[in-house]
C-alpha cells in the first residue's frame, strides 16, 4: 500500500550541502573513534537530546546531529552508536528517506526502530560485542530508565558500562554555548494562577506519591511551575534551561544568573525561590540527607543526575506531569483568544497564496516565509510553535517534511498544498492542519479527503464516560479509511501546552496505549491523514480541549470543544459520502468560525472567509 513514504526530493543545492557534509562528518567520526581509543572503549551511544530529555534540545546538546549530518530545524529523532568499524543511527518511521539522504557516504548507516523490519538498539550492541569490551554513554544525556536497560542487558552479557564519556567536550572544537537568553514573567492574569498557588499543588502531588521533595528536570515543567518563560534557548518553544527543588521549606531554582533581570529577580523572591548555579544540581542533589524522600521522573531525569543522589529516590511523577496537561478556565479562554489571532494570521495567508498561485511564482520556502511573518505581526505572537511543514503535492507525503532552500519546489500546475503550522502566543500555543487544492483536484483526491475529514468529526463529535483514554477514541479518526484499506500510522492527537511546548503529555491519542485517562482541561491535536508516496498529503487538523458533557445515573460523561477558528476546503470535500450529521457539523463549524474571525477582519478578508465558510 502506497503510505506515509515518499522520494526524500533533492535539488542541486540539496546535492552541493550534502557532499559538503560528508566530507565533515567522515573527519568527525574518526575524531570520535580516536578518543574511544585512548579511553578504552569499543562502544559508544550517543543520544539525540540534553540532560532534561528534551524533545528538541538546545543546539549545545546536539552532538547527534553535528556528527552525523542527520538534521533538521525541527529536530530529528534518533540515537547514535560507534564502534572502531562500524556506525549506525536508530530512528523512527517518520525520517526514513531523510536520514538515508542525509547520511549516504558520512561512514553512518540508518537503522530502524520501527516497522517491519525494526532493529532493537540495544539487543544489537549486545549481540555485537564480546564479554568484557566496554560500552560509552554520556550520562547526563541518557534518562535512567533507558539507561537501567541498557545496564542490565549488558551486565547479562559481561559488558562494562561506561557512563562519564564526554567526547564532545573535545572533539565539537564549534560547539554553541549553552544558552542564555534573559527570562520573563508570563502573565499571571493570564496563566490564571500564581506561581505559589502551583508550587502548593506540586508538593501536594509530591506527597501523594509518598515523597517529601521534587527534583524537575523536565524544562516544560519548570517553566509551568515557575511561570516563567524565554525566547531562544530552544527553538520554537519559550521553555529555558534550568533545573528546580521544592520541598515544604524550600524552593531553588538553578539557572546560569546572566537570564535572570531586575524584573525575574523580584518574581523569584516574591515567591520564596532561591538561586543557585546550573552546574551545582549535582553536588547539591549529592547533599540531600538520606530521610529526604526525592521524586524523580525515571523518564525525564538523567542517569548522572540519579547517580550523584544522597537521598532516597522515589520514581513517579504521573501526577505532577497531570498538573501542567490540566488547563485552568482563564487559559482555555486565553487559548480561545490565540485562536482568534492565528485564525486572523491564516485568513491574509491562504487568501495570499489563492490570490499570487496563477502567477506561478510561489514556493514552499516562500510560503513558509510569508506565514510566518503573518503571525509574527501580532505582538503576542513570540514565535512559531515549530517549524511550517508546508508540502506541495509529493512533498506533502513526507509527514515531517521541512522546506529548504535545497529542496523548494515552485507551487505551479494542480495538486494539493499541505500546511502544518502554528505560532507560540503568549496566550496559548496553536497547531492546526489544512490540507487545500490550488487548481483542479483530481476525484481520488477529493474522495480521500473526505475520508479524513469524515474520522476528524468523528473524533471532534465524540462522547465517552470518564476514565476513558485517548487509545479508546483513536480508531474513531481511522475507521472511514480502515474500510478501504488506507491507514496512517502517526498519532491521531498528541497534548498541547500553554505557551510551552507544542507537543506534551502525558495524555494523547494513538493507537499504542495511553494510560493516562482524559481529563476536563486537557487540550489536544485532531490529526487524521493519508500520504501517498510520491503523489500527495492530506491531513486535516484542530485542537480540541476535553470537557464536562453531562452526568447520568452512568456517571460523568465527556465531550471535546474544537478550539481552532479556520475553515476547511470545501472545493476538497465529496458531499456524497457525507452523512447530514457531518454535513451540519461542518456548517455549524464554518458559522462558528465567521462569526469568531470576521469582526477583526477588512471587508475583503470577510468577503474571501465568507466563501471559505459557505454551507455544503
Amino acid at each position: 500500500m502506497r503510505i506515509f513514504v515518499c522520494k526524500y526530493v533533492l535539488n542541486d543545492k540539496e546535492k552541493i550541502r550534502i557532499q559538503s557534509h560528508m566530507k565533515k562528518n567522515a573527519q568527525y567520526l574518526a575524531d570520535l573513534r580516536l578518543a574511544m581509543k585512548e579511553h578504552a572503549i569499543d562502544c559508544v551511544i550517543i543520544s539525540g537530546t540534553d540532560p532534561h530529555q528534551s524533545e528538541l534540545p538546545p543546539m549545545h546538546w546536539r552532538g547527534r546531529e553535528w556528527l552525523t549530518g542527520f538534521e533538521s530545524e525541527n529536530g530529528t529523532n534518533g540515537t547514535a552508536v560507534v564502534m572502531s568499524d562500524k556506525a549506525y543511527v536508530w530512528t523512527d518511521s517518520r525520517y526514513f528517506i531523510q536520514a538515508t539522504e542525509q547520511l549516504r557516504d558520512t561512514g553512518f548507516e540508518m537503522m530502524k526502530e520501527d516497522g517491519p523490519d525494526a532493529v532493537n538498539l540495544i539487543d544489537w550492541v549486545t549481540e555485537h560485542l564480546n564479554t568484557g569490551q566496554t560500552v560509552a554513554i554520556d550520562g547526563m544525556t541518557f534518562s535512567i530508565s533507558w539507561t537501567q536497560r541498557l545496564e542490565q542487558e549488558l551486565n547479562d552479557n559481561g559488558i562494562r558500562l561506561n557512563d562519564r564519556f564526554t567526547p564532545f567536550d573535545t572533539i565539537w572544537t564549534d560547539r554553541p554555548e549553552r544558552p542564555k537568553n534573559k527570562l520573563f514573567v508570563h502573565d499571571e492574569k493570564i496563566v490564571g494562577e500564581t506561581t505559589d498557588s502551583k508550587m502548593t499543588r506540586l508538593m501536594q502531588a509530591v506527597k501523594g506519591e509518598l515523597a517529601n521533595a521534587i527534583l524537575l528536570s523536565a524544562l516544560d515543567d519548570i517553566a509551568w511551575a515557575t511561570n516563567l518563560r524565554t525566547a531562544g534557548d530552544i527553538a520554537f518553544s519559550p521553555i529555558f534551561v534550568a533545573y528546580l527543588y521544592v520541598d515544604d521549606n524550600r524552593r531553588i531554582l538553578f539557572i546560569d544568573k546572566e537570564k535572570l533581570s531586575v524584573e525575574v529577580d523580584a518574581h523569584l523572591s516574591r515567591y520564596g525561590i532561591d538561586v543557585m548555579p546550573y552546574d551545582s544540581v549535582l553536588d547539591f542533589a549529592a547533599t540531600l540527607p538520606k530521610e529526604t524522600r526525592l521524586l524523580i521522573d525515571p523518564e525525564k531525569t538523567s542517569r548522572s543526575l540519579y547517580d550523584s543522589l544522597s537521598c532516597t529516590p522515589v520514581f513517579g511523577g504521573g501526577d505532577v506531569a497531570k498538573l501542567k496537561s490540566v488547563k485552568n478556565a482563564t487559559m482555555i479562554e486565553n487559548i480561545k483568544t490565540a485562536m482568534r489571532k492565528d485564525g486572523v494570521a491564516l485568513t491574509r495567508f491562504f487568501m495570499m497564496a489563492e490570490r499570487e498561485y496563477p502567477q506561478g511564482k510561489l514556493t514552499e520556502v516562500g510560503l513558509g516565509k510569508e506565514l510566518r511573518a503573518l503571525r509574527l505581526a501580532d505582538a503576542s505572537c513570540v514565535d512559531e510553535s515549530f517549524a511550517p511543514i508546508l508540502g506541495w503535492n509529493e512533498h506533502g507525503a513526507i509527514v515531517h517534511y521541512e522546506a529548504t532552500e535545497e529542496t523548494d519546489i515552485p507551487i505551479t500546475g494542480n495538486g494539493l498544498l499541505l500546511v502544518d503550522s502554528g505560532g507560540q502566543y503568549t496566550y496559548g500555543t496553536t497547531d492546526i492542519t489544512r490540507t487545500i487544492a490550488l487548481g483542479t483536484p483530481t476525484a481520488e483526491q477529493r474522495h480521500d479527503f473526505t475520508l479524513v475529514l469524515k474520522g476528524h468529526i468523528a473524533l471532534s463529535r465524540a462522547v465517552f464516560p470518564k476514565g476513558t483514554r485517548g487509545t479508546q477514541l483513536d480508531a474513531l479518526a481511522r475507521q472511514y479509511l480502515w474500510a478501504e484499506g488506507k491507514a496512517y500510522y502517526h498519532g491521531t492527537g498528541h497534548g498541547v501546552g500553554f505557551f510551552i511546548n507544542c507537543h506534551e503529555g502525558p495524555q494523547g491519542i494513538r493507537l499504542n496505549d495511553v494510560p493516562t485517562p482524559l481529563e476536563p482541561g486537557m487540550i489536544l491535536s485532531n490529526e487524521p491523514g493519508l500520504y501517498l508516496e510520491g503523489e500527495y498529503g492530506i491531513r486535516t487538523e484542530n485542537l480540541i480541549a476535553v470537557e464536562p458533557f453531562e452526568t447520568t445515573r452512568f456517571g460523568d460523561f465527556y465531550r471535546f470543544e474544537t478550539l481552532t477558528l479556520f475553515p476547511y476546503d470545501t472545493s476538497l470535500i465529496e458531499k456524497e459520502i457525507m452523512t447530514p450529521e457531518e454535513t451540519e457539523w461542518v456548517n455549524a463549524y464554518h458559522r462558528k468560525v465567521y462569526a469568531e474571525l470576521s469582526p477583526l477582519l477588512d471587508n475583503e478578508e470577510q468577503k474571501w472567509l465568507a466563501g471559505k465558510c459557505k454551507e455544503i
